[in-house]
């Protein structure tokens, strides 16, 4: 019997939402610049959105900026520590000055890296939560307090990981903040419902890009073929988390709220039936024995 896999998807500039969808509202997506969150804002980009990219990086805002400007997509780029919530407030203001109070937020900005946990150091714990937990609050809370204080409608889109469920052996500080990233979600929906705003997460599984860090890229690296690695038999391609995401955020999905949607093809669940050989986390990384 054949096994060709869950089926390639429409090509990249497709668009599963009618055209327009979004015309007229302010996207934000932090860390929007680069990889997985460049992806996203392209599709808001090409169903009307304008967008803005908040990123503290210049070369990070120039790459977005340059990316959403060949899509015809209105753009405004803000530096922005989404730590700090006077940076993130300001953003905002920019965003609200050039376009409209943002109808959209799409919370991508993360910290992440493989550590054994003892090995990690506490400014390392605090660095990754501080940027992928506190960060996404801080954003979310702005957003949510400027459409409070208004009375509109809004959509936020956060971006989650599986490993909120199962666990991330190799990166606790990652996984400990994005199971309160899917935790807040489902906070957030229901406190912030009654006024009109929806809450969602959105899970990437693996989408091969040239911003992937070091350790993603090396991990890829050590498998001979990927695509044999995932249920579906192939990886994920990078317009099927933007049409998810506009999808969470459009009108067609008003009614979804403190959901997560895991989008990897069934990988996060797949189980063997014989468990391999146990091979301890520091061997993995080419860790020698600890020493204090």
């Amino acid at each position: 019997m054949d096994t060709p896999g869950i089926p390639l998807p429409p090509a990249a500039g497709d668009t599963a939402l009618k055209p327009g969808t979004f015309a007229g509202v302010p996207v934000v997506v932090t860390g929007g610049g680069t990889g997985l969150g460049k992806a996203i804002a392209s599709e808001f980009a090409r169903l009307g959105a304008s967008i803005v990219i908040a990123s503290r990086k210049a070369e990070h805002r120039d790459a977005g900026e340059q990316a959403m400007t060949e899509l015809g997509a209105p753009v405004l780029t803000v530096e922005c520590d989404i730590r700090e919530p006077d940076s993130i407030a300001a953003m905002f203001d920019a965003a609200t000055d050039a376009f409209g109070i943002p109808g959209v937020l799409i919370n991508n900005a993360a910290a992440n890296f493989p550590v054994p946990a003892e090995d990690m150091s506490p400014n390392a714990w605090r660095t990754v939560v501080d940027i992928t937990l506190n960060g996404t609050f801080f954003c979310t809370r702005e957003f949510g307090r400027r459409h409070l204080d208004a009375g509109s409608p809004a959509s936020i889109v956060n971006i989650g990981a599986s490993y909120a469920w199962t666990g991330g052996p190799g990166f606790a500080h990652s996984a400990a903040a994005k199971a309160g990233v899917k935790n807040m979600t489902e906070s957030l929906a229901v406190e912030w419902g009654p006024y009109g705003i929806s809450v969602n997460c959105l899970v990437p599984g693996l989408f091969p890009h040239e911003d992937m860090t070091a350790d993603i890229q090396g991990n890829l690296a050590g498998t001979h073929d990927k695509d044999v690695c995932q249920p579906a038999l192939r990886v994920g391609h990078r317009q099927e988390l933007g049409w998810a995401a506009t999808f969470l955020a459009s009108p067609y999905g008003r009614f979804i709220s403190g959901h997560t949607l895991v989008v990897d093809g069934a990988n996060w669940q797949r189980r063997s039936l014989v468990n391999p050989t146990m091979v301890p986390i520091r061997e993995q990384m080419g860790r020698g024995d600890f020493e204090m």
